[in-house]
């Protein structure tokens, strides 16, 4: 497999752990602090792929990069389902940093290599 290939499968095993990481911090609200079963096991279960999926990425990808780029996507994941599933406030000013998460992790994207 040649390296464009390798690297894009990090790059999709990455937002993939990503999304995870989203749906693991949102499934720490529905858990109780893990005293319900089901959403406790689900999240675990989140946590645990997540990380293997960053840890494959990082094996191609600069772990910098890596981690940015997962903790963004987390976090602007997490944010825009705290807002849809839980009300969070979606303010313009909080929208607006929201967009700078989304230009920054696409910006770390295009500053490497494959």
């Amino acid at each position: 497999m040649g390296f464009t290939k390798v690297a894009n499968m990090a790059w999709l095993m990455l937002i993939i752990a990503g999304v995870l990481e989203a749906g693991w911090a949102i499934g720490l609200k529905y858990t109780q602090g893990f005293t319900r079963p089901i959403p406790s096991i689900l999240t675990g279960a989140a946590i645990v792929v997540s990380m293997v999926l960053l840890s494959l990425a990082a094996r191609t990808l600069p772990i910098g990069t890596a981690y940015a780029v997962w903790v963004g996507i987390g976090a602007l994941g997490a944010m825009i389902l705290g807002i849809i599933l839980l009300g969070e406030p979606a303010t313009p000013m909080r929208l607006f940093f929201l967009a700078l998460l989304l230009v920054a992790i696409i910006g770390l994207k295009f500053t490497v290599k494959g």
